[in-house]
């Protein structure tokens, strides 16, 4: 602003300025004026600004272990020694389930297994997941019992679960 065309202007700010030259303001004023003017008409920060550094890399490891955990979900675990398709433990033959108490391996090796006809105690099937019962605790189930040449049983059949 020029002052020289107006001479009385000049007057009147030199006694602004000695009038102000009295007052003794805070020095932060002008700090906190100016962050109010920032906050008030500034352009707002997009949206990748808004975070920090340690913020974002705390998203960032979160995101990992997330990503790690689908993937662990996701992929069925293998054994280490274990190069081939996993063998179900129940194996179907006319329409009844053979449940394996032996190895698979163990019973495609047996020579001459042998079908034997038994009576088991309930309570020796509830290790095999069969529900027992206090009333029922005491009855023995019929079943087919696969038995190798030394005779030890390899794998068990339920003929009758009453």
């Amino acid at each position: 602003m020029d002052t020289n065309d107006n001479p009385d202007l000049d007057a009147r700010l030199g006694l602004l300025r000695s009038a102000l030259a009295d007052m003794d303001t805070p020095r932060c004023v002008e700090k906190e004026l100016m962050q109010a003017f920032n906050a008030a008409f500034a352009p707002p920060r997009p949206w990748y600004r808004r975070l920090s550094l340690p913020e974002w890399c705390a998203a960032g490891a979160g995101s990992f272990v997330a990503a790690a955990m689908l993937g662990l979900l996701l992929v069925p675990p293998r054994l280490a020694g274990d190069m081939h398709e996993a063998q179900p433990l129940v194996r179907f033959d006319d329409g009844a389930a053979f449940i394996a108490l032996d190895s698979l391996e163990r019973i495609d090796q047996e020579a001459e297994p042998r079908l034997v006809q038994a009576e088991v105690p309930r309570t020796m099937l509830a290790a095999l997941g069969l529900p027992v019962t206090p009333e029922n605790a005491g009855e023995a189930v019929h079943a087919e019992m696969l038995v190798g040449a030394g005779g030890e049983p390899l794998a068990l059949r339920l003929t009758s679960i009453d």
